[in-house]
Formats: structure tokens, C-alpha cells, sequence
């Protein structure tokens, strides 16, 4: 990763082997890696009694589990529905800002109060994309990722199932997938390619990536996750870079 474009970057392993490098104490945008920490914060909530997955939430017919996985028929970054809950995979920001609404109200609390109770670190922003915190605490959510504490191994292991199964649509940066399998806020690997991680990842890898240049993926069957901050903005470099750093990993 030091060949990478960027001016700035950190990385780090967890789990079966352990390792850091570049600028690990700078706080760097995470962007939509942001929503995996607001999945799991949703998911205390669920445990907690304070919603259910299957309660109505969002546009009609739509329910949590809907917003969660980009089910529920809201497009990217408005509040108006372009299809029934359901039937596409349009990927959203407002479902999670829809979801973090809901339990705030449940709560009492503003989401980000929530937020930064179940995690130790704070929300700055929308509960879609807001994050903007050093590896640290990106490796915190690694770790809840491959052993669960705040939520229970069950939450964890539906959250990695994929969700409305055989859904087509966009991945972001990569386009069209059939089907383009979600869990609960956790992009799954399976079969697509392109994809940002590597050849040697197992297909139940699971994870997500930010616009930021940032990505979070765990790999079940290595026990092992990768983590990673940048403050270059995902694209083309991203597409070679980031694969080519999982298979070295995984190698």
C-alpha cells in the first residue's frame, strides 16, 4: 500500500494474524463504511426490545430488514420510493438514515448518542456516511465482526445471510450484479465480479467500502479481517489496488 495514489493511508489485520501500518492514528473519512457500525448499532437496538426487524419502517410495505438491505425501494439519496419494497436492490443512504430515525425515536435519544454508546466513538454526521475516526476504531468493528460481544453471534450470523434472496442491482462502482446479495447492512461477497476484495477471499466474505477510499471486509473461513483508510477518494486505483492487497493478505 505504500505504492498506493494516496497521501495518506492505514491498514491493518485482525484476528488469525495481527498487524498495522501507514498513518494509524490520523482520523480519516470512512464514508458509507460507516453503515456495517450503524447495522450493528441497529441490531442492540433490535436486542434490546426497542425495535424489531420486521416492524414497519420506511415507505409503505417497507420494513427495518427492508432498509437494512436496500430492499426497501428508496433510492440513493431521497425520500421519495422508485420501486415496491422487495422487488430491486437500489442502494440507499436514506434507508439508513430512515432505520437510525427509528431508533432514536425508540430510544429517546438522537442516534448518534445511541450510536456512540454501543461503540466507544463518535457519530459526526448522517448515520449513512458519517464516521470520521482513526484505524483504531475501525478495528473495533472488525473485531465485533469476527467475534460479537454487543450483539449476540446469532444477530451476527443473519446480518452475514443474505436478505431478500436473488434481488438484482447496482453495486455501487462496480455495477449491475445478478443477484446483488446484501445482509444487514453488510455487502456480501459471493460470487460477484468484479469485486473489491480478492481471488483468494472466500465467498462468504462480507464487509463494505466507502467513497472515502476506505473498506472493512471479514473473510468467516481465515478468521481474519482487513481494514483500511485512505484519504483518496475510491476509484479506478481502488478497482486494482485493494484485490491485489487481499490476496497478498490471504497469500
Amino acid at each position: 500500500m505504500d505504492a498506493w495514489p494516496s497521501a495518506h493511508a492505514a491498514a491493518a489485520v485482525a484476528g488469525a494474524a495481527e498487524a498495522e501500518h501507514g498513518d494509524v492514528e490520523r482520523a480519516f473519512a470512512w464514508k458509507s463504511v460507516t453503515k456495517p457500525a450503524t447495522a450493528i448499532a441497529v441490531l442492540v437496538a433490535c436486542e434490546e426490545g426497542l425495535v424489531e426487524l420486521d416492524e414497519a419502517a420506511g415507505p409503505p410495505g417497507s420494513t427495518l430488514r427492508h432498509l437494512l438491505a436496500h430492499a426497501s425501494g428508496l433510492p440513493p439519496d431521497d425520500t421519495t420510493p422508485i420501486a415496491e419494497p422487495g422487488r430491486r436492490r437500489i442502494y440507499s443512504n436514506t434507508g439508513f438514515e430512515q432505520a437510525a430515525a427509528l431508533v432514536s425515536e425508540r430510544a429517546g435519544m438522537p442516534f448518534g448518542e445511541y450510536f456512540e454508546a454501543v461503540w466507544g466513538f463518535p457519530l459526526a454526521g448522517s448515520a449513512a456516511h458519517g464516521v470520521e475516526a482513526p484505524l483504531a476504531d475501525l478495528l473495533v468493528v472488525a473485531r465485533e465482526l469476527l467475534a460479537p460481544a454487543r450483539i449476540s453471534p446469532e444477530s451476527l450470523a443473519e446480518a452475514a445471510t443474505v436478505q431478500f434472496p436473488g434481488l438484482d442491482g447496482v453495486l455501487p462502482g462496480f455495477g449491475r450484479m445478478t443477484p446483488n446479495d446484501w445482509g444487514l447492512g453488510l455487502e456480501l461477497r459471493d460470487d460477484k465480479r468484479p469485486h473489491w476484495t480478492g481471488s483468494r477471499n472466500s465467498p462468504r466474505t462480507f464487509g463494505h467500502f466507502g467513497r472515502s477510499g476506505a473498506f472493512l471486509w471479514v473473510d468467516p473461513d481465515r478468521g481474519l479481517a482487513l481494514a483500511c483508510l485512505s484519504d483518496l477518494e475510491f476509484g479506478e486505483w481502488a478497482k486494482e489496488a485493494w484485490p491485489r492487497l487481499a490476496d497478498a493478505v490471504l497469500a
